[in-house]
């Protein structure tokens, strides 16, 4: 893959490398600690479930100033609006169970996943941007089922671990593809 070397793009890329680190870290530990209280929505599963979006709201706030160089941040910006939502959303939702957090949680992962997705199409010439763009779809995937799963006679918190771990892996695939466009001068 050919990775362009404008101004702005390696900043952007290096930048953007680091917070994927960051992110795959993050969506790991999370999800590790999720698994060890994820059989009920308990006071720790249902402050888990509103940081895991207020961390998408800091990521996409670094990620909006480093990609000024780069391209307008408008998506970006959408982002943290429906992050803050979905955090706002999931507090309330957690105190009428998981059918309702399942139903926040997917449609946060769907309209996430579509901006990922535009994003990362739009920074295809950067490099490392497959990972995000497949991430994206999935999210959109994943979301409908978190929706559908809601209505499920038996509904459980686990299917968000199963949404962290995947998105996690792809963040670090698409930080070490990244490496290339960071190292451009």
């Amino acid at each position: 893959m050919t990775t362009v070397t404008a101004p702005g793009i390696s900043t952007t890329a290096s930048t953007l490398r680091r917070l994927y680190f960051v992110r795959f870290a993050f969506a790991i530990v999370w999800a590790l600690v999720m698994f060890t209280t994820a059989e009920h929505l308990g006071p720790l599963a249902a402050t888990l479930l509103v940081l895991y979006p207020l961390f998408d709201v800091a990521a996409a706030v670094i990620d909006a100033r480093a990609s000024r160089a780069t391209g307008s941040p408008n998506l970006l910006y959408v982002n943290v609006a429906v992050s803050l939502l979905a955090a706002v959303g999931l507090a309330f939702a957690g105190a009428s169970g998981i059918p309702a957090v399942l139903r926040v949680w997917g449609a946060w992962a769907v309209v996430a996943g579509l901006v990922q997705l535009i994003v990362a199409v739009n920074r295809r010439a950067m490099g490392g941007q497959w990972p995000m763009i497949i991430s994206g779809g999935i999210s959109v995937l994943a979301g409908g089922s978190f929706i559908a799963a809601a209505s499920s006679d038996n509904p459980v918190l686990t299917n968000a671990i199963g949404y962290a771990i995947p998105g996690a892996i792809f963040f670090l695939i698409s930080a070490i593809r990244l490496g290339r466009a960071a190292k451009a001068n």
